[in-house]
């Protein structure tokens, strides 16, 4: 099966040979004009007028009929750069994928230098900003954004003034200016001239766009054809990240179309290219189509991951749940080096049972919470916790010394012992830990977890609240 580039280097191929051979028709028709009109010069006659009529006519409809193979030249064109995308976005099982399949077909079937993906990124509070150039070789640069990006322009101004300048009729762009210094309200300085304008929702609307732009301070026009703006606040935001892309790239004459994932804001897709005519609308249109589609990729693939998580994810304490720490125990022990030491803390909460009887399974879930976010608050950044069952919690220790691996456990039962239960009417909790830490670099984790189970029930024995090590 052929490869995208070889598909482009056929479509390419039969273009160039339909052309070759439409060249010797026109060359003929040219021709055939010449002496048709060097006839009638030499021989003014009705039948040589006729002669020069049917040849222009001829001339005519070639014309028309090459203009329509190029349109429809250039609408599968099209179809087929989308077909290649929704191939793409199919095989997509991560964002990165999604951002890779859409970035060179829309490249190609736009006519853009540039094709940014901007996106939220469901473990940060930012966004990422991918900025792909279409031509091969260029590297892709990375950037954030603030998450504040995907607020509504218009409904954080913070008291600004805007004035809406048109570009060439169809292009608009949001831009601060200067309140009138004359207090007129209805004035907006624009240079030179004043342009008379109506407040639509808050924004100053100009009702002489094209002249006005054309008399925008420099500190004011910034490259005015910078977004299409269209209607919603969906495509406003688009526009401002595409703006704030502007600024920290220098790019020129952009296109955004939002990225809608679920039911809200996602970020979304920018187009740039150097030259400063208006985009095509079969640029707009594709744009619009692949940010639809990517849209659906990354809903797919954010539901499946969150599927994922809710599936290793103990939905009461939010901590991993036994199936993760078991995974994630195999993964170890295939990727477990001859240096690397592990140790296990076995958690649990002393005379749960009795709570539960005395204050109830409601009170019990709020102390099964506490306790937990207690936990994942001692341990080191590198540990692993993780609800075991019930009231039972286990903590893998990366690279710890026995002396760590106490001083982890210790932290632990200290954090416990100084939850504030009295909301709930507890006078407080304690827990008993169990400590093991590997003796030797090939010892089964499965024996480290029994060794550090067995100093748990010691532990539980000699009376409760306590750290005891393997």
């Amino acid at each position: 099966m052929k490869d995208t580039g070889e598909l482009r280097s056929d479509e390419g191929l039969r273009g160039e040979l339909r052309a070759l051979a439409r060249r010797p028709l026109f060359l003929a028709l040219l021709a055939l004009a010449f002496v048709e009109a060097l006839r009638l010069v030499l021989e003014p006659s009705l039948v040589n007028l006729l002669g020069v009529t049917l040849v222009g006519v001829v001339a005519f409809m070639f014309g028309r009929e090459r203009d329509e193979v190029s349109g429809l030249e250039g609408s599968r064109s099209e179809a087929e750069s989308f077909a290649r995308i929704l191939r793409g976005l199919a095989r997509s099982v991560s964002p990165d994928a999604i951002v890779d399949a859409i970035v060179e077909e829309l490249g190609t079937g736009t006519g853009a230098d540039h094709v940014a993906v901007v996106r939220r990124r469901p473990e940060t509070r930012n966004l990422e900003a991918i900025l792909s150039p279409t031509r091969a070789g260029a590297p892709a640069s990375r950037t954030t954004l603030p998450l504040r990006e995907l607020e509504d322009p218009l409904s954080d101004q913070a008291g600004a003034d805007l004035a809406v300048a048109s570009v060439r009729g169809r292009r608009l762009t949001a831009v601060p200016i200067e309140p009138d210094p004359d207090g007129d309200p209805d004035l907006v300085p624009l240079g030179i001239a004043r342009t008379r304008v109506a407040s639509v929702d808050g924004v100053a609307a100009v009702a002489e766009a094209d002249s006005a732009v054309a008399t925008l301070p420099p500190r004011v026009r910034r490259a005015p054809q910078a977004t299409s703006i269209r209607e919603g606040a969906d495509q406003r935001i688009a526009n401002r990240i595409a703006e704030r892309l502007r600024d920290s790239y220098g790019l020129r004459n952009l296109l955004a179309a939002p990225l809608r994932v679920n039911g809200r804001i996602e970020g979304a897709i920018v187009l740039s290219r150097r030259l400063d005519a208006a985009w095509p609308e079969s640029a707009n249109r594709f744009l619009e189509a692949a940010a639809v589609e990517a849209s659906a990729a990354l809903g797919r693939v954010y539901s499946l991951r969150e599927a994922e998580t809710r599936a290793t994810t103990d939905a009461l304490t939010g901590l991993p749940n036994r199936r993760y720490f078991d995974e994630y125990l195999g993964l170890l022990a295939r990727r477990r080096r001859a240096e690397d030491r592990v140790g296990v803390l076995m958690i649990d909460i002393d005379r749960f049972k009795r709570l539960n009887d005395t204050f109830g399974h409601g009170v019990g879930d709020h102390v099964l919470r506490d306790v937990a976010q207690a936990i994942a608050g001692a341990v080191r950044d590198d540990d692993v916790p993780a609800r075991f069952g019930g009231e039972e919690f286990a903590v893998l220790l990366k690279n710890p010394t026995p002396g760590v691996a106490i001083e982890v456990g210790e932290r632990v039962r200290r954090s416990v012992a100084q939850l504030d239960l009295r909301r709930m009417g507890v006078p407080g909790v304690s827990v008993s830990v169990g400590v093991a830490v590997a003796d030797e670099s090939d010892e089964p984790l499965d024996a480290i977890i029994d060794r550090a189970d067995q100093a748990l029930y010691r532990a539980k024995r000699a009376g409760r609240d306590r750290v005891v090590a393997a």
